[in-house]
């Protein structure tokens, strides 16, 4: 029996018989070319994993078998990334990459400079960005899938928020031990030209968790290489 090396998502794992939707039975039976007797590899994206045997190579309703289901060993991950909304493609191009390592969300923040298109309320970019993290989630082989939220005001957000704070800033100095943090933590990312002053005052005057700024390098970012350059600094050591 041969495995294809990607992972298929199914959002309820479970011993028995599964049918695959339409998108993940048409990766594994058209793309993959899986037949009966093969063995896929699920992820529900919440921490359990599974082999299936396919028992029904159908593209349109692959039906397979799961005998086991698996836990994954680490806990869901503290670490999420806040990030302005930017222009273009910019947003979903920063899931694309984010996604891959563990970060348990990507938050879309409304802020003073924020270069989103005017009165956009971005359910377009919104469903890109969570079918990104989807893709990611199967490539990366990763157990827990990376949520997207958003867009919210960024001073809603920060009211409602509980956790410590890491603030990208080339003013600010090394990055803190992974270790180190409380959970949960957020990676703050502003637009491009950075958060107005109004908001960095609120980000230094934040009481509900430590506040850290973290310095990205020597050199001035755009906002979609910070958020990238962070998320390594941070999670990936």
């Amino acid at each position: 029996m041969k495995t294809p090396d990607s992972r298929f998502y199914c959002p309820l794992i479970s011993v028995g018989t599964i049918t695959l939707d339409e998108n993940e039975s048409s990766h594994a039976v058209r793309v993959c070319r899986a037949c009966a007797g093969d063995t896929l590899q699920l992820s529900d994206g919440l921490g359990h994993f599974a082999d299936a045997v396919i028992e029904v190579a159908d593209a349109k309703a692959c039906v397979v078998r799961v005998d086991e289901v698996i836990e994954a060993k680490d806990p869901r991950p503290k670490v999420s990334l806040g990030i302005a909304c930017l222009k273009d493609d910019a947003l979903e191009e920063v899931v694309f990459h984010a996604a891959q390592t563990e970060i348990d969300s990507i938050v879309f923040l409304r802020t003073d400079f924020s270069q989103e298109p005017k009165n956009s309320d971005l359910k377009k970019t919104v469903r890109r960005a969570e079918l990104k993290s989807l893709v990611s989630l199967k490539q990366s082989k990763k157990p827990w899938m990376t949520h997207i939220e958003g867009p919210i005001e960024f001073s809603e957000w920060l009211k409602s928020y509980k956790g410590d704070l890491v603030l990208c800033d080339i003013d600010g100095t090394s990055a803190p031990a992974l270790e180190t943090l409380a959970s949960p933590t957020t990676l703050l990312v502003g637009p491009e030209g950075g958060f107005s002053p109004k908001e960095i005052e609120a980000i230094k005057n934040f009481s509900n968790g430590a506040v850290h700024a973290m310095k990205l390098g020597n050199t001035r970012l755009r906002a979609r290489t910070a958020a990238i350059i962070a998320i390594g600094k941070i999670v990936c050591g």
